[in-house]
């Protein structure tokens, strides 16, 4: 046991001294250990090996806001919580409610305080609760803070110790290769008790970047992650993680220390008693993304960032020709990782994960596209000058009205496509809520809020929502009633496992067809998925089906014969064609 101990001692105190090479890794380990397993916790004598164990194919996780259903008279975690039991329950066992702390600006993303339930939407007691019921994902914004918090106001004070939590700079500072996700100037000048002072504003001058160079803030994360376990969260998001570290004169972005800070967490993550996954958060190329995962030593999970854009051309092009060779390039999750697959999300659909796999002038088709079904484009600022587009904000379902041929009457059906490929997919899959609705592009929030992203933010109204579940022919009722039934079918099946076998077929291109099988190879699925607008067939040998086996489509009941007709798809029709 000692040995054991021991382990994790010289573990945490080599990951201490990478951080922090000038202090003492014996003291610093000891204020770690209390700020993550105070009094009223203990440690594992032994670290989770790890395995497949912590998820299977029947996990999924809904994304949503705290206050994404409103009625005027009940708490907006209340109406959460009902819309989860009424409508999700025994079909989705995840929920992801963004920041739900008080805040001023990005919808949350600038919190004021960290240990606070934002009281518009309602307390900790209403998080305790969907957190016993459902598994639980919260948002550790621990890149920056808002400049209207308590601890940027002690910092402006000149009061210890938040005199040393914010990242200073000076203008005259070598920043020309810092990499930006916006475009505005990136330090803001402020008048503090110790003079005039520049702080780094990664995101918006609202939002004022941490000093994790300072020990101190990492300990006070470190209790902020512990308060999110201790209320039932058990899927922690590390929020704009790659940027946590800065060096004057470098990218400052997937800098060393960053990614040690994340084995810290990842070492503590599983030691700790209660199940507790990581998922970062890096809207980045896709090399670096999965840099993330580290040596089975970081991330638990990483979002596959690459996903939506790549799944957003083929639904346009018709093709899932740079899918396909994508796909078949991804490596498998390690042991003990997994990819979270989704394809909307609370935030644009990134461009930056679309570098190097889609062309200059594919990724400009699709901004028109974009553009032309009532979507925006956010920019960002580029090393040297210049700006990019860093991402798309449309709603999925808006965003699924026709190809780049414009319009037509395919919209459900290529919707219901893009979410089924999502589904197949070796991972665990994920929807925002109002992809889950079909809700169209919100342009009033847009003019109200003067944000972009808030065209895919929309606020809705819980009683006449219900309103139109109830009416089978509204588009939050097929849409959500068809993504459910499929969801449905998905969580019994085992080669859905998110770490099952996975390889990408090359059929026709007009079709994104994986093979999954299950670990215990009892289980085979061919997942095929029409991107097109086109009816075609393929022969049951091309996919190789073994005969005697009883092969059937999941998803419609029809048996497939091995030596029978030709497999034929409707256009944007998919089949998973199971041996069981």
């Amino acid at each position: 046991m000692k040995d054991k101990n021991q382990t994790f001692s010289l573990k945490l105190a080599d990951l201490l001294g990478r951080i922090y090479p000038h202090l003492d890794s014996d003291i610093l380990a000891s204020q770690v250990i209390d700020a993550f397993y105070p009094a009223h916790t203990h440690r594992r004598k032994r670290g989770r090996v790890p395995g497949n164990g912590q998820w299977s194919e029947r996990d999924s996780l809904l994304i949503t806001y705290g206050n994404s259903f409103v009625d005027g008279q009940h708490k907006p975690l209340d109406l959460l919580h009902d819309f989860l039991h009424r409508h999700l329950g025994g079909v989705i066992d995840g929920v992801h409610i963004l920041p739900f702390f008080p805040y001023t600006s990005d919808d949350g993303f600038s919190v004021t305080d960290y240990r606070a339930v934002d009281p518009q939407l309602g307390g900790w007691a209403d998080i305790n609760r969907i957190g016993a019921e459902f598994k639980l994902m919260s948002d550790l914004v621990l890149n920056h803070v808002s400049s209207q918090s308590q601890w940027f106001n002690d910092y402006l004070q000149g009061h210890a110790p938040y005199d040393r939590f914010f990242f200073e700079a000076e203008p005259s500072d070598d920043l020309g290769s810092v990499v930006r996700p916006r475009t505005q100037p990136l330090l803001r000048e402020v008048e503090t008790a110790n003079g005039t002072r520049h702080v780094w504003c990664t995101f918006s001058h609202d939002q004022v970047d941490l000093n994790f160079a300072n020990p101190e803030v990492l300990l006070e994360f470190l209790r902020i992650m512990r308060l999110h376990i201790d209320h039932g969260v058990r899927i922690i998001r590390l929020d704009a993680v790659a940027f946590i570290w800065k060096e004057v004169g470098t990218s400052c972005i997937h800098l060393p220390q960053t990614h040690a800070i994340v084995r810290l967490m990842r070492l503590l993550a599983d030691y700790a008693v209660e199940p507790v996954i990581l998922l970062t958060e890096t809207n980045v190329p896709n090399g670096e993304n999965l840099s993330y995962f580290g040596n089975r030593n970081e991330a638990h999970t990483v979002y596959n960032f690459s996903l939506p854009p790549l799944v957003l051309h083929a639904m346009m092009a018709g093709t899932a020709r740079v899918l396909n060779r994508w796909q078949g390039t991804m490596p498998p999750a390690q042991l003990g990782c997994a990819y979270l697959n989704f394809t909307a999300s609370h935030d644009g659909i990134g461009m930056r994960p679309a570098e190097g796999l889609l062309t200059a002038e594919e990724q400009a088709q699709l901004i028109d596209g974009v553009r032309a079904f009532g979507g925006l484009v956010s920019m960002r600022a580029l090393p040297g000058g210049g700006e990019a587009p860093y991402e798309l904000n449309i709603t999925w379902y808006d965003a699924m009205k026709g190809t780049f041929d414009g319009e037509d009457q395919w919209q459900f059906d290529r919707f219901m496509a893009s979410q089924t490929v999502v589904m197949a997919l070796e991972g665990i899959p994920a929807i925002y809520v109002h992809a889950l609705l079909g809700t169209p592009n919100d342009h009033d929030a847009v003019e109200k809020r003067a944000s972009k992203r808030a065209i895919n933010r929309h606020c809705w109204n819980y009683s006449d929502l219900n309103a139109l579940l109830e009416d089978p022919e509204s588009t939050p009722s097929r849409v959500m009633s068809e993504l459910l039934r499929r969801m449905s079918v998905r969580r019994r099946q085992k080669a859905f496992h998110p770490n099952a076998t996975q390889f990408t077929l090359q059929i026709d291109e007009r079709l994104f067809g994986l093979w999954r099988q299950s670990l215990d190879r009892g289980q085979s699925i061919f997942a095929l998925h029409n991107v097109s607008a086109d009816a075609l067939t393929i022969s049951p040998m091309s996919i190789n089906l073994i005969e005697g086996e009883q092969w059937v489509d999941l998803l419609s009941g029809q048996k497939i014969h091995p030596s029978g007709a030709e497999i034929s798809f409707a256009p944007y029709q998919c089949r998973w064609i199971s041996n069981r």
